[in-house]
């Protein structure tokens, strides 16, 4: 018989509907798997199993578990405001930080019928594309306890790929969906720009943030993201139109054009050869489904990313911290403050003028494909301490430059893009990532669903591994 933790949310809540399991007995054998494993992964930062037990019961005194996803599990990144849950950011500034406002993905997590059972690890102001804090400490990729579980929705990932939860809220402005997601085995999904709101205290201000689904099938997360995408008052970037999604993925993609390089955009920077052998795999699969499937040279030029970097350090420069403060933040989040503190308001303009002219440009060199195709990371999983063994804050920075070099051009860009597990390098997930031009989001699910039903990878395991 299937284990309660091993269904995605689809089978769960077809089971909750057949009154075959209650929404109680759902929670708690949820909260038994995460006293079990999480010790080690480090998943959960703040658990709320009690107010997840408490929920629980009023659903199945209720009957409300007829229809949807009511009584389903999930987990909220700690980046993201929870009314009466402390938020910490991963920060110990924040340790103790309880808003008295839920953003609106929490809201219409709620409203949906769903329980959380708590908030996900993070790194400290989601800055890094690894998963440490002086909150908590590291998390772990449930493939092999001590490396990393990557960043920053690690914890939100982890918890997906060791079936603590089967699905969970992640937040993505250079990768952080999609790099926890193949260092974890799961699906992971960043729509295209305004798709989601941050509302209503939160802010894209430089438009390279979504929040998005960490699932570990794709209908899981095209259903989630059906109930994340609706517009509200206020919204300063707004697609047009929501829901969907889950439609979407049991359509036919048809044949389409697919543009596909494996080759960083930044010099000196190469792609393990044997993840490029899982995105040759992956190239080989599409174009046996039908699908036009072309290599390019890395359409993105180097240039874009320096002047991310005048974006990403002039946010975090701007955050309310007091000078008094400073000293208890990680050295990571310091180096980003005082690097930031060095530009200029027009500095900042120009930047943020030369990311959109410029990948604008690039999109518009890639409109006769449809999706775009590259391996989500460079390198396999690392351990906890490759990250922050050199003490020094460039050095960091670089190496996190060679595990990730794919993913933040499609924030800078604006775009939808997912990482999908795709294969395994020493018992190691690998994920390749598929992206596609502003609001095909739709497009790139039924494509994901396609892939996953011809490779099969929703069978991957999800114990934890020591």
């Amino acid at each position: 018989m299937t284990a309660l933790h091993e269904l995605d949310a689809h089978d769960l809540a077809a089971a909750l509907r057949r009154h075959e399991v209650s929404a109680a007995e759902v929670v708690a054998h949820q909260a038994d798997r995460i006293a079990a494993h999480d010790t080690d992964l480090r998943a959960f930062l703040t658990p709320t199993i009690d107010a997840a037990l408490e929920q629980a019961a009023a659903i199945d005194d209720s009957g409300d578990a007829e229809g949807g996803f009511t009584g389903v599990p999930i987990a909220v990144k700690d980046l993201t405001s929870t009314a009466g849950v402390r938020t910490t950011l991963g920060s110990t500034l924040l340790a103790d930080s309880v808003p008295d406002v839920d953003a609106h993905v929490v809201r219409l997590v709620r409203e949906a019928g769903l329980v959380s059972l708590g908030k996900t690890n993070t790194p400290e102001f989601g800055l890094s594309s690894y998963t440490d804090n002086d909150v908590l400490g590291a998390t772990s990729t449930p493939w092999r306890l001590g490396l990393n579980a990557g960043g920053s929705s690690g914890g939100a990932a982890a918890a997906v790929a060791a079936g603590l939860v089967p699905w969970a809220l992640g937040s993505d402005g250079g990768g952080s969906i999609r790099i926890p997601s193949s260092c974890c085995g799961v699906v992971g999904f960043k729509p295209t720009r305004g798709r989601i709101s941050p509302g209503p205290v939160g802010s894209d201000w430089n438009g390279l943030a979504s929040d998005g689904p960490i699932a570990r099938t794709v209908r899981d997360a095209a259903a989630l993201l059906d109930v994340l995408a609706v517009p509200q008052l206020g919204d300063a970037r707004y697609v047009g139109g929501s829901g969907g999604f889950a439609e979407a993925v049991r359509q036919d993609p048809g044949a389409l054009r697919i543009a596909a390089w494996a080759d960083p955009y930044l010099p000196g920077i190469e792609t393990d050869p044997r993840i490029r052998a899982v995105w040759e795999d992956a190239l080989r699969l599409l174009a046996s489904l039908g699908h036009e499937v072309h290599i390019v040279e890395n359409p993105f030029p180097p240039e874009l990313e320096p002047q991310f970097n005048v974006v990403w350090s002039s946010g975090m420069a701007a955050a309310p911290i007091p000078p008094e403060a400073e000293p208890l933040l990680r050295q990571n989040t310091r180096y980003w403050r005082e690097r930031g503190s060095r530009h200029s308001a027009a500095e900042l303009a120009g930047a943020m003028q030369f990311l959109e002219t410029t990948t604008r440009q690039v999109l518009t060199g890639l409109g006769s494909y449809d999706v775009f195709l590259t391996p989500t990371l460079a390198m396999l999983p690392r351990p906890h301490a490759w990250f922050t063994e050199s003490d020094d804050p460039v050095e960091a920075h670089r190496r996190e430059l060679l595990f990730t070099p794919f993913t933040a051009v499609y924030n800078m860009a604006g775009i939808p893009a997912a990482s999908v597990p795709f294969g395994q390098v020493d018992g190691l997930p690998v994920g390749v990532m598929l992206g596609a031009h502003q609001g095909s989001d739709a497009l790139l699910l039924s494509l994901m669903a396609q892939l996953e039903a011809a490779a099969g990878w929703s069978t991957l395991p999800i114990d934890p591994r020591g």
